[in-house]
């Protein structure tokens, strides 16, 4: 049998020559293309491995701080309590001691002496709670400060300079360690000239 010559080949048998010369050209073509394959193949189980390690970490880290910030709260509310109680016990001397003025005889005990126990149980409580950082607020003949008082009245004022300032304290203020628990209600001096 014949050979056909290369021109003799229809467009059939050309097509394939024709596809490799456009893919690059030649057989080499197809290795070349199998061995980007393998290295593309290498780079994604690599790139597979770095995702795995870093979800791996980003968990660990997440567990962490879960359990970081768990134990925080537990020892934060271990501190309040703590804290709470130490107040507590401080106050326990000066509770006992209005204990004992509440269950006196009325007929044994004069006035004075129970006046005198109740001033005495008044600085033991307010020892134990300015210790533990209570402050009272009695602005008398101070300015008067909207932060820290409640102005529940006024009355004029004999000069400007007194303009502003408080004349009568009504109930004193308190803060907790620079917390204001309560201001001071006063009563205001008002300048009117």
């Amino acid at each position: 049998m014949e050979q056909p010559d290369k021109g003799d080949l229809g467009p059939a048998d050309a097509a394939p020559e024709s596809e490799n010369m456009m893919d690059g050209g030649g057989p080499d073509a197809n290795s070349e293309l199998d061995m980007s394959l393998d290295g593309d193949v290498s780079l994604v189980a690599e790139l597979q491995q770095r995702l795995t390690a870093a979800q791996d970490k980003y968990l660990r880290l997440a567990a962490e701080y879960e359990n970081y910030r768990k134990r925080t709260m537990k020892e934060r509310a271990e501190s309040f309590s703590r804290a709470q109680g130490d107040l507590a016990k401080q106050l326990l001397d000066p509770l006992d001691d209005l204990a004992r003025f509440a269950h006196v005889d009325p007929s044994s005990v004069d006035a004075s002496t129970v006046v005198q126990g109740v001033e005495m149980v008044e600085k033991k409580a307010l020892k134990a709670l300015t210790g533990a950082g209570l402050e009272i607020i009695d602005p008398a003949n101070q300015n008067f400060d909207p932060k820290l008082h409640e102005a529940v009245a006024t009355e004029p004022a004999l000069s400007s300079e007194d303009d502003h300032v408080v004349s009568r304290v009504y109930q004193v203020g308190y803060l907790f360690n620079g917390q204001l628990l309560r201001p001071a209600r006063v009563v205001v001096k008002q300048w009117n000239g």
